[in-house]
């Protein structure tokens, strides 16, 4: 007997791996619209709360390493180092590090404040280290610097802008630079006719060329001033900082990102503090640096370069090639560096070179 065919037409079931490529599409363009509502968001909160980019230049926040004690810088090996607190203004307190020159570790050993102050007015010339954005005065590289520049016999000065560390204040351009004028005035107060260098480290570049310029308008320069992978200005700095790629031809990018850098009071001019900076001017920046790009120290030396403020003094940009990989915070690596400061500083007679 035949079977009878159907009057049904057969109904092909859907398979479980097709129910699973929907699903898996649609929480894909689930995320993707999210992703894309959160990237067009952004620049209208930074428009709106221009604070969170004050934030994010000044990175105060960041505290790396960070399981370390201030109070100890023996702890990072600164075993001839001593740790202070000094008040520029009422409710604000820095931390500050004093390193004397690494031949007197020995005697440092044990002693107090006192001692180091007073070493200050010693034969062996100072220098004010002002530090970049985020971490504190005790981030590898810098005491990496520190034990470099102590080493080479020079004092080193280094302290944290208030909310950054141990400090306490707010952070702001106007408190950073005086924090670093009532630092300077101190070591000043305390170190007779001992040379004083000013060195400044990217965000710290735009603290020195400001207290420099202060200093210089008011006829009390400091001996050198060094600038290590340095910027034009903060809102040229932030057009061209690796996380601003993502928003680089956003439109209105200048309005929604850089004005409120503006507004907040943020212009860290070193273009412009330049043309009223009457002391010798050393720029070190490598050439593979990520975080503030070469061509913006090159640019601050050919603005520096020929300005009538540097007449009478030497101005020197020194390149590091990419090869030696040093990017943004390495230089202290360089074999070449104790050469580079001997050569710079320990000339004394005026005279620009290039």
């Amino acid at each position: 007997m035949r079977p009878r065919a159907s009057h049904f037409p057969q109904m092909k079931l859907p398979l479980l791996s097709d129910f699973r490529r929907k699903g898996l599409w649609f929480r894909l363009r689930k995320i993707l619209l999210c992703v894309l509502g959160l990237y067009v968001a952004i620049p209208f909160l930074i428009k709106l709360c221009p604070g969170i980019q004050a934030k994010l230049i000044f990175l105060n926040f960041v505290r790396v390493p960070y399981f370390i004690d201030l109070k100890k810088p023996q702890d990072q090996g600164l075993n001839h180092t001593c740790n202070y607190y000094l008040q520029p203004e009422e409710d604000v307190t820095i931390g500050v590090w004093h390193t004397v020159p690494a031949v007197w570790w020995k005697d440092a050993q044990g002693k107090d404040q006192m001692w180091y102050e007073d070493a200050l007015a010693s034969s062996c010339p100072i220098i004010l280290y002002l530090h970049g954005n985020a971490g504190t005065r005790g981030g590898d590289h810098r005491v990496e610097l520190y034990k470099v520049l102590s080493s080479l016999g020079y004092h080193v000065v280094t302290f944290d802008y208030r909310g950054w560390g141990d400090s306490v204040g707010t952070p702001s351009e106007r408190g950073m630079t005086y924090d670093a004028l009532h630092v300077f005035d101190w070591i000043k107060a305390r170190s007779g006719d001992n040379p004083v260098y000013i060195w400044g480290h990217s965000l710290g570049t735009g603290v020195a060329t400001n207290l420099v310029r202060r200093l210089c308008e008011r006829e009390t320069p400091p001996d050198a001033l060094i600038l290590e992978s340095p910027f034009t200005n903060i809102r040229e700095e932030a057009k061209s900082h690796p996380f601003s790629v993502i928003y680089r031809y956003f439109p209105g990018f200048d309005w929604f990102f850089l004005d409120p850098i503006t507004s907040s009071g943020i212009k860290f001019a070193n273009d412009e503090n330049v043309k009223h900076i009457s002391c010798s001017l050393l720029i070190l920046h490598a050439e593979d640096d990520p975080v503030v790009p070469f061509q913006l120290g090159r640019k601050l030396y050919n603005i520096a370069a020929p300005s009538r403020s540097f007449r009478d003094f030497k101005v020197q940009f020194i390149p590091f090639h990419s090869d030696l990989g040093y990017r943004h915070k390495y230089i202290y690596k360089s074999p070449e560096l104790p050469r580079i400061l001997r050569e710079f500083l320990g000339k004394s007679e005026p005279g620009r070179q290039h």
